[in-house]
């Protein structure tokens, strides 16, 4: 199977990073039935202080992508061809919200996702969750062989309805 597609948006996510968009966070899964995986592009406040791989609120300042979109990213028709460099100049003009939420340094965060790449490269996606249940102490990874465990990104700066400390995930 020819994971670059998929790999394009967390090529993509990396852009972003360079351009100044470090607050951007991504929070990567697995569909129920185990045949998409999923990433959500979104700021540091709406990922968890829990864990920092997992969204706090699925519809607020959220752009989703799942490898059953194949080339066509985030829905957009016009962007099969797009390079990695070309997608984040799409996503911060189709998502200018998204994107000024998450323009900002954020050192921390755009090394532990190089690393991220680096362990993933060439053929595995991170997964913080899936019905199965992933652990809550790193993410694994699913496509190419061998597994593996990645270190849990620093944590994000989203809260709950419910208070500070207990997001709902």
């Amino acid at each position: 199977m020819d994971y670059s597609v998929q790999r394009k948006v967390l090529r993509m996510v990396s852009s972003l990073h360079l351009r100044g968009y470090q607050r951007l966070r991504i929070a990567p899964g697995s569909a129920p039935n185990g045949m998409s995986w999923r990433c959500t592009v979104t700021p540091v406040t709406n990922i968890s202080r829990r864990h920092g791989a997992r969204l706090i609120d699925w519809d607020t300042l959220t752009a989703h992508y799942t490898s059953g979109m194949k080339a066509e990213y985030f829905d957009w028709t016009d962007a099969v061809r797009a390079t990695p460099g070309d997608l984040a100049t799409l996503f911060i003009q189709r998502f200018p919200e998204i994107a000024r939420a998450g323009y900002g340094a954020d050192w921390e965060y755009a090394g532990w996702y190089l690393h991220m790449l680096h362990l993933t490269h060439p053929d595995r996606f991170p997964i913080a969750y899936d019905d199965g249940g992933c652990p809550d102490d790193c993410l694994v990874t699913e496509g190419g062989e061998p597994r593996a465990r990645i270190p849990l990104p620093p944590p994000g700066l989203g809260t709950s309805r419910d208070g500070p400390d207990s997001d709902q995930e």
